[in-house]
């Protein structure tokens, strides 16, 4: 009995009969009591936050919810609902499209704010680090994770967060270190401006996040979107929703027509 209670062993939830406690709380007692924001922390980091790391951490939630059926995790999700799947089997066809290149960028950025910042802590100032990593990236021709974007000339989501991040370090919330170095590889990237990628992973660098929560938060946030453009769409009542209007022939690049008999 020990090793099958052993088995699925957690300092998660404990849960009995008539009983429910995460991390300890009871979960009646938790009700009414925190935000959905703080609940998310206390699941993932082990102990409910401070009320400005809660707030933080929401904003970034709000920030990624949603970019529209330009976002192809949207878009497919849009198109499992018009094919009759249930809301869940939607949002989970779009939660799949969020890997490496449309919906890692936050990991990817967090990952390198830690490696700039041990950088910097070992002896080079912001700004050399910054412009060394800049300059590694142009001579790979590759892009620097959390800057730029492909629709926005400069992403509206930046600056409310990044605003809420220096009002933080005002109130003593976090220390900014890690802005600091966010804000030196922007400054290095002019006039490339950071995004809602780059702005939340510095929130979350200065939250002493790890690199892999990035990802798993913004699924979380951009789920609400998945849910609601999922349920939208059942709503619109059309049938096998394509990613073109079905009025619209695909460019076809292959072999011109030829006959079998001809052979």
């Amino acid at each position: 009995m020990t090793d099958a209670a052993d088995y699925w062993a957690t300092s998660i939830t404990n849960i009995e009969p008539g009983v429910i406690r995460l991390r300890g709380y009871p979960v009646e007692e938790l009700i009414g009591s925190v935000s959905f924001p703080q609940l998310i922390w206390l699941m993932v980091r082990g102990d409910l936050p401070t009320p400005g790391q809660a707030a933080l951490l929401e904003q970034t939630l709000i920030a990624g919810v949603d970019h529209g059926p330009q976002a192809p995790s949207i878009a497919v999700a849009r198109m499992a609902a018009s094919c009759g799947l249930a809301l869940n089997n939607a949002i989970a066809s779009g939660v799949n499209l969020l890997g490496d290149v449309h919906g890692g960028a936050g990991q990817q950025c967090l990952a390198l704010l830690y490696d700039v910042r041990a950088t910097v802590d070992g002896g080079a100032s912001e700004e050399e680090a910054a412009r060394e990593v800049v300059a590694s990236y142009k001579a790979r021709k590759a892009y620097v994770p959390g800057f730029g974007h492909r629709f926005h000339p400069r992403d509206p989501r930046r600056d409310p967060l990044i605003g809420a991040l220096q009002q933080a370090v005002a109130d003593g919330t976090v220390d900014g270190r890690h802005l600091k170095v966010a804000l030196a590889l922007e400054q290095a990237l002019d006039p490339i401006p950071m995004n809602v990628d780059g702005a939340t992973a510095t929130i979350y660098a200065e939250l002493g996040l790890p690199p892999e929560l990035a990802r798993g938060l913004f699924v979380v946030s951009r789920t609400v979107g998945l849910l609601a453009h999922a349920y939208e769409q059942q709503q619109e009542g059309t049938r096998i929703k394509g990613p073109i209007p079905k009025g619209i022939i695909p460019t076809y690049t292959g072999h011109p027509p030829r006959s079998v008999q001809a052979q």
